[in-house]
């Protein structure tokens, strides 16, 4: 009996199933035209769409499995980095057992780059990739859905209600990360919180921490045994420039004003075509040490996770601009740290496009984009 079938990847014996079933997904061949010919194809789309799934046909036919399937992911990956980011560089990994799996937790800027650069990062190291655990809240269609199992996402129950259910779906969600890492011997990434950090404060959910110790045993097993078998590591991805900067500002600012704020029907996968196309600048991810202490609780697992995080998070010259155009002088900095990834001369250089960058914004959300860009900053200098 499969019982993580409605939650798990999709292996590699449904994955031809799978493709065929998207080539005739109408409304993904109508996602790809309006994003490859947005002037065309809303008059042409009746010809295009043919075009477009021979198109998908051909460039996966040779793709029988999730590894393939992945191969192809990975070439879209380099180029999304060729183009859009400045640099992209990876630390810690030396530290890890490569012949272990791991429970990756890591900050949460963006909905689907944070995991991508996590796997891309294990890619260059010769290591599996990761199961990806995704909300269910972005799967509102089902050819999202199909393509998010296809690249080894896994799904989390957000949506349910009920109290009885919630813990069912939850007990059900750590079973799976357990079985993963333990027994199936696969690597897993998951968010350090439910939902982004619009603000740039990076804190790690206590709920995190006890989801994922809510099978273990307590009569046979400690709470620090739990947590040690998991092998959790924290991650630092540090972006020196957000695409969606503005619009996390604008979204904070109306919750600030008015208390809430409404998204639109498909706003989430639309952040996350904007994430992958927009600029990055230099982007990096840190791994840090597996937690192997003694742990008094939930609170105390995260706290160790938010001092890693914190302390791996590395400095961008967007960090430190925003922080002078908040307190009206340059951050004391040491340069020559390791967690700097600039000299004083590169960060003057960058001023003037960051400035008007954030000139940009409306003056009124302004500062909530600054927050987001130096809080990483004022928390590495407390």
């Amino acid at each position: 009996m499969d019982k993580f079938k409605d939650i798990r990847p999709y292996r590699d014996d449904e994955v031809r199933e799978v493709l065929e079933g998207l080539f005739g997904n109408d409304e993904l061949l109508s996602a790809i035209a309006k994003l490859r010919f947005p002037k065309a194809a809303d008059h042409f789309g009746w010809l295009i769409k043919p075009v477009l799934r021979q198109l998908l046909r051909y460039q996966l036919r040779g793709v029988n499995d999730v590894e393939s399937f992945q191969l192809v992911v990975k070439k879209y990956m380099e180029h999304m980095i060729s183009s859009t980011t400045s640099a992209f560089t990876v630390s810690g990994l030396q530290n890890l057992d490569p012949t272990k799996r791991y429970c990756f937790l890591s900050n949460h800027r963006d909905i689907a780059l944070d995991p991508a650069f996590v796997s891309f990062a294990l890619w260059t190291e010769d290591s599996p990739t990761t199961r990806i655990a995704i909300g269910d809240n972005l799967l509102t269609k089902d050819y999202v859905s199909a393509l998010m199992r296809l690249n080894k996402s896994f799904i989390v129950n957000r949506s349910e209600k009920a109290p009885r259910k919630m813990l069912a779906a939850l007990k059900q969600l750590s079973a799976y990360i357990h079985h993963s890492i333990v027994v199936e011997h696969c690597n897993i990434w998951i968010a350090h919180r439910e939902g982004r950090a619009k603000n740039g404060w990076d804190a790690t959910e206590p709920a995190i921490i006890k989801m994922l110790t809510i099978n273990h045993n307590r009569k046979t097993e400690s709470f620090s045994d739990a947590v040690r078998e998991l092998n959790i590591v924290p991650v630092s991805i540090s972006y020196e420039l957000d695409p969606l900067d503005a619009a996390k500002a604008n979204e904070l600012y109306t919750v600030d004003q008015h208390g809430a704020y409404e998204k639109g029907e498909q706003e989430d996968i639309e952040s996350i075509a904007a994430g992958i196309a927009g600029q990055k600048g230099a982007v990096h991810v840190a791994f840090g040490e597996v937690l192997r202490g003694e742990y008094g609780g939930a609170e105390r697992v995260a706290e160790e996770i938010d001092r890693q995080i914190v302390d791996l998070y590395v400095i961008h010259e967007s960090n430190a601009l925003a922080y002078k155009m908040l307190h009206g002088n340059y951050p004391p900095i040491n340069f020559d740290s390791a967690g700097v990834s600039f000299t004083k001369e590169q960060m003057l250089e960058k001023e003037p496009a960051f400035v008007a960058r954030m000139m940009a914004i409306p003056e009124a959300q302004r500062d909530y984009a600054l927050k987001m860009y130096s809080y990483c900053l004022e928390r590495q200098l407390k």
